[in-house]
């Protein structure tokens, strides 16, 4: 779709393997890339999921091209398994997730999410529910907006900048919480702005993006069938760790004890390994598409080992 270049999708078309009569998620669903690859390589059927209305808007011209076979969603991914369980799928062979803020709502100045432009501090992500930045900005206490800049921007000047923000309220605007930012911490000849680690803190927060991925990934694991793939396409440190971790607990290794206790046994594993992990792009596409420089794909093989959540799926039907 115009507008829109897919991150890492050859790695992620490989690692879904993508075949007729098939059924795919595609949990973020955004420009449509992974979702109109899908389709176009095997005669599949996906249901694609967004929070954001005007994703789902853009992607009827790519539902008129495959009637019956594309069906859209306006929801969270974190509620998949019970979105596809209302339209009678209660299975899966694949699940695609690409985490983060799209190039849509990146370049769209009404949005709000970032700040190369002025425009009203809003951020979310579904901009018909929730508390948007600025209601943020303007209510939390000094120290809640410390230890969120701290553990959702991972930004040393934390405290400092949280500071500046309850000094300069009310903040109505991008600019507005820029310009107060950039006040507490210079750029002093830095490359990045300073307000870039708290513009994602903020947008994380509002959107609660990293509980919806943990939600989102136990969903993946009860709505996949035995042999179902899972491709995750995460941006940083905060998303890939999530990822790294849901797959290692899950992968029937010996868990850690203490050395003076008894080893113990391993769970029995939901995943087994898909090629290698994590893929990162190459030079080449880096090149064409500067914003998938620290993308990473991680993904994995359901197996055949059912949870709790499968079995109530299943016998809702």
């Amino acid at each position: 779709m115009s507008g829109h270049i897919p991150v890492l999708l050859e790695e992620v078309m490989a690692a879904l393997t993508p075949r007729d009569n098939a059924i795919y998620v595609d949990g973020t669903f955004g420009g449509g890339g992974y979702s109109e690859a899908l389709l176009t390589r095997a005669n599949c059927r996906v249901f694609a999921i967004d929070r954001d209305p005007a994703a789902i808007e853009r992607g009827t011209a790519l539902a008129s091209r495959f009637p019956a076979r594309l069906t859209l969603i306006h929801g969270r991914f974190s509620e998949m398994d019970h979105l596809l369980d209302v339209r009678g799928v209660s299975a899966a062979d694949g699940v695609a997730f690409d985490i983060g803020v799209s190039s849509f709502q990146l370049d769209d100045d009404r949005r709000g999410f970032s700040f190369s432009s002025d425009a009203p501090l809003d951020m979310r992500m579904d901009q018909s529910a929730g508390q948007t930045a600025a209601t943020i900005c303007n209510t939390a206490p000094e120290s809640a907006l410390a230890d969120m800049l701290r553990e959702y921007g991972e930004e040393p000047r934390a405290k400092r900048i949280a500071r500046a923000i309850v000094a300069a309220r009310p903040i109505i605007t991008t600019r507005q919480l820029a310009e107060a930012i950039e006040r507490a911490a210079p750029r002093h000849g830095q490359k990045i702005h300073p307000a870039t680690r708290s513009f994602q803190a903020l947008r994380i927060a509002v959107n609660d993006e990293l509980g919806e991925l943990e939600r989102g990934l136990e969903c993946a694991e009860r709505l996949l069938k035995p042999g179902g793939r899972l491709a995750v396409v995460s941006f940083h440190s905060l998303e890939d760790r999530i990822v790294k971790r849901f797959l290692s607990q899950r992968l029937g290794r010996e868990q850690k004890t203490s050395r003076h206790m008894p080893r113990a046994a391993a769970a029995p594993a939901l995943f087994r390994p898909s090629g290698k992990s994590p893929v990162f792009p190459s030079a080449d596409e880096i090149h064409r598409n500067p914003r998938a420089r620290s993308a990473r794909l991680r993904a994995a093989e359901r197996t055949s080992v059912r949870t709790p959540g499968q079995a109530q799926i299943g016998a809702s039907r």
